[in-house]
């Protein structure tokens, strides 16, 4: 599988412009809502939305649910849902003007597409569960924190490179 183009020009935006790009997001995050980016308090609302569609006596019963549902105002109405509507109309944007937006199954020749979907699935399973035990996904505890040189966000960047980089050697069949 390639990710060249047919000039061989690569397909992708250039990652240090995406970084300097994630960088004005976070000042301009700050000085609009006072805290950094995050992107599992949006999952967050949407599940107790969900949630409270189907079983509104539960949730009100709830001592972690009931804390996001209010009379007025429904769990969806939060800029943590917007930026994350944002971010996946970015993503968009970015592939229709790389000419990259087709719906297809990025694997390596090595592992079939079942078993790439597998391992998304369980990765995606696993992060969730791991940022509410967390408080906070990485891009709110590493990426806010570090904007702010809290020690904790140093510690958790470390943390997630470190375990990925150690990690990696015993699933770098599946990519490479």
């Amino acid at each position: 599988m390639s990710y060249w183009n047919e000039d061989h020009q690569h397909t992708y935006w250039n990652p240090y412009f995406g970084g300097f790009m994630l960088g004005l997001l976070l000042i301009f995050t700050f000085y609009m809502t006072g805290r950094g980016i995050g992107a599992s308090g949006a999952m967050k609302s949407t599940v107790v939305f969900a949630l409270y569609e189907v079983a509104p006596k539960h949730v009100e019963k709830s001592a972690y649910y009931s804390r996001f549902v209010q009379e007025d105002k429904s769990p969806l109405n939060t800029w943590l849902i917007f930026e994350v509507l944002g971010a996946i109309g970015g993503a968009f944007l970015s592939g229709a003007l790389s000419g990259r937006a087709k719906f297809k199954i990025q694997h390596s020749p090595k592992i079939s597409s079942k078993r790439r979907l597998a391992f998304a699935l369980v990765g995606g399973i696993l992060f969730g569960f791991g940022s509410q035990m967390a408080r906070g996904c990485t891009s709110g505890a590493a990426l806010s924190g570090l904007s702010v040189m809290a020690t904790a966000g140093f510690i958790t960047m470390l943390t997630i490179f470190g375990s990925g980089y150690l990690v990696a050697y015993f699933f770098r069949k599946n990519w490479i």
